[in-house]
């Protein structure tokens, strides 16, 4: 399975999990919304992190858009979720 689609149904699963939503906020950092420090993926145990680093190849080559819009979907619906509840 590509990690587009494991990092979706990770954030699908649990939206407001820690690392749901530290995925979600790689994602739009990857698509130009925003900054990541990359030190905040040491907070990931290893599987989440191991996840977040295909994420990372996988979105350098670009080649699945419809996996990538749906997850930004995703990603952006999760964002506006947690400003929500800091509201």
């Amino acid at each position: 399975m590509r990690a587009l689609k494991k990092a979706r149904q990770h954030i699908e699963r649990d939206p407001s999990s820690p690392s749901a939503m530290l995925l979600a906020q790689l994602v739009l950092a990857l698509e130009g919304q925003g900054s990541f420090e990359v030190k905040a993926l040491y907070a990931l145990d290893f599987a989440d992190f191991d996840l977040a680093l295909q994420l990372l190849s996988e979105w350098r080559l670009d080649r699945h858009f419809s996996a990538k819009f749906r997850l930004m979907d995703l990603a952006v619906a999760s964002a506006e979720l947690q400003g929500g509840a800091k509201r």
